[in-house]
């Protein structure tokens, strides 16, 4: 959003009054009532590029009704108003995630969820033992498994074999890009050696040819279409656990990124209306309603019914999410130039190509002129280009608007970074990544080269060249808590390491690191922009409704190694606590 303040800088003061207490936009705000909610004793990071810092704030009727000092909204304080003394903890805006799949994380914590283990020991064992405790289960599902743990990124159907060779068992791995399956799911989905790849997808082989039990991007459509889609109880658990899970990290808002069939064999669409609708959704949830690749603009005609039954209440859904590329990791990510092998040799290979970019201009240009916004899974630099072309002819036909934006940014050329401004494309970070770690080290620098992997996660280039920047997780591929990815892009190191690791640890191409304002303004007021609530969330500003975070300590006097051990103590929608630490 542009807004910058230095690690470690000072707070100002609001404009003091003594006829009435003041807010942040210097209007004075009438204490004709008392307020419901009054936190005192700062700091207050308010997110708000006119007044940054503030020392205490009044909540009444579920909106901020005054910022400013103690003394300044001492009068508001009545026999019935709860008072929260921060003694020094930092409260801030509610976080929100700009990309992010909670009814999928929240089911999955049901199933067999390999998503805090880490090597393939670990996860064959966890498989053994949730088979041996649901001897009922006709698949084994579930899923969260890491690349990194295996030869090549790639885990064989042998492992599972030998823990569960009389049920098929379908896992996708931790980015959601592959799937991972034992002989007697391949035998009951009909996957032989004689099975072609889709166009979209790839079934890995071993030397002989058969299928080795790990399925690349579209080929798991093989395999999803056989497995039993969640019930609807499992589908509306599995959102309240994913909701409850993301409040314990201050998160009041997020983009789901797939409400439709396209990350797996159920729509969530159902799930967020009925909790809306009832009451349960205490959240703010942009819906991003899935592009169906093999699908035309004849998708349209349900978008428009469901962005009109969603008009109102908490769950609203705007937006179209397109993803144009996989991931670099299992090299699909769609790239300008091709990968490298292992030895460092060019190959033939760019990555794949989901829609075509010609007919995304038309789609892009089509949507954006009946008012949905565009949500891009972009990683690749050949991918980035596309959804930045596509908006360019939609911005050409239509004129600006859509709060379009690309999501992952992995690789980003450095020709399209001054684009992100000029066409008003939102870039939607998902910090976390950007760090040496296996993953990246052993499976995507030395297939892309040492000038392409500079070009990695630019977030330092995309701000200073004035990109409004958004920030989520893409949980469950990866963690939720936005204080380890605002610790990540502050820093280009992962967060959990001790002060003498984290002083050995290389840092992750250093210009790209955003300042800690910068960060926490993406994971708040950028989001709040894209999630298009920016004019009632986002910020601590008086009328905007008091989702709020309160945290352990203020990170920002803290050193800079220790914002990742930040903690969210209470979270806070429309005032009402929805989260508290125990």
């Amino acid at each position: 959003m542009g807004f910058a303040t230095p690690h470690g800088a000072r707070r100002g003061t609001a404009h003091s009054s003594h006829e009435s207490p003041p807010n942040l936009l210097g209007v004075p705000v009438s204490p004709s009532s008392f307020a419901d909610l009054v936190f005192t004793g700062g700091p207050v990071f308010t997110v708000d590029p006119a007044r940054s810092w503030a020392t205490a704030v009044a909540v009444a009727g579920g909106r901020i009704t005054a910022v400013g000092r103690e003394r300044d909204i001492r009068d508001l304080i009545g026999p019935a108003t709860e008072v929260v003394d921060l003694a020094g903890k930092l409260l801030l805006p509610g976080f929100q995630d700009a990309h992010v799949h909670p009814v999928l994380g929240g089911t999955t914590l049901r199933q067999c969820d390999l998503h805090e283990l880490h090597t393939a020991e670990q996860f064959v064992a966890a498989v053994a033992d949730y088979a041996r405790r649901n001897p009922h289960a006709a698949w084994i599902r579930g899923g969260g498994w890491s690349m990194d743990a295996f030869p090549g990124g790639m885990p064989t159907k042998d492992l599972l074999d030998a823990v569960v060779p009389d049920r098929p068992v379908a896992l996708p791995n931790r980015d959601g890009h592959g799937m991972w399956v034992n002989s007697k799911a391949l035998e009951i989905c009909g996957i032989t050696r004689d099975t072609p790849d889709p166009f979209d997808g790839r079934i890995e082989r071993d030397a002989d040819g058969e299928p080795n039990g790990c399925l690349q991007e579209g080929a798991m459509a093989l395999v999803a279409a056989h497995v039993p889609p969640p019930t609807a109880q499992e589908l509306a658990d599995g959102l309240l656990a994913g909701q409850a899970y993301l409040h314990s990290f201050g998160i009041t808002a997020w983009q789901d990124a797939g409400v439709g069939a396209g990350l797996g064999p159920a729509d969530v669409y159902a799930p967020y209306l009925d909790a809306s609708r009832s009451g349960a959704l205490t959240a703010r949830v942009a819906g991003a309603l899935w592009w169906d690749r093999e699908a035309g603009m004849e998708q349209v005609e349900l978008f428009r019914a469901r962005r009109e039954e969603t008009a109102h209440g908490r769950f609203r859904t705007r937006t179209v999410k397109m993803m144009l590329d996989g991931v670099a990791e299992n090299h699909t990510a769609a790239l300008l130039d091709p990968y490298l092998d292992g030895c460092g040799c060019t190959t033939d290979n760019t990555g794949l190509t989901f829609i075509d970019p010609d007919k995304l201009k038309s789609y892009v240009t089509e949507l954006d002129a009946a008012g949905f916004q565009v949500h891009f899974h972009a990683l690749g630099d050949r991918a980035v280009r596309s959804a930045l072309d596509a908006v360019e002819a939609a911005r050409a036909a239509n004129g600006p608007g859509g709060r379009h934006h690309l999501a992952h940014l992995q690789v980003v050329h450095p020709d399209d970074i001054q684009r992100f401004r000029q066409l008003g494309a939102t870039a939607n970070i998902q910090p976390l990544w950007a760090a040496h770690e296996p993953a990246m080290d052993e499976l995507t620098i030395p297939f892309l080269g040492e000038e392409r992997a500079g070009w990695q996660y630019p977030f330092g280039s995309l701000s200073r060249a004035g990109a409004t920047i958004a920030a989520g997780s893409d949980w469950s591929v990866s963690s939720p808590n936005p204080l380890w990815g605002i610790h990540t892009a502050v820093n280009r190191v992962e967060p959990g390491l001790s002060a003498e690791e984290f002083a050995a640890r290389k840092v992750f191409y250093p210009a790209e690191r955003l300042d800690l304002g910068q960060a926490v303004a993406a994971y708040t007021a950028g989001t709040a922009y894209v999630n298009q609530i920016d004019d009632v969330t986002g910020s601590i500003q008086v009328g905007k409704y008091a989702d709020l975070a309160v945290l352990d300590r203020d990170p920002f006097d803290g050193p800079a190694h220790e914002i990742g051990d930040t903690r969210v103590l209470r979270t806070f929608v429309e005032g009402v606590q929805v989260y508290g630490a125990e």
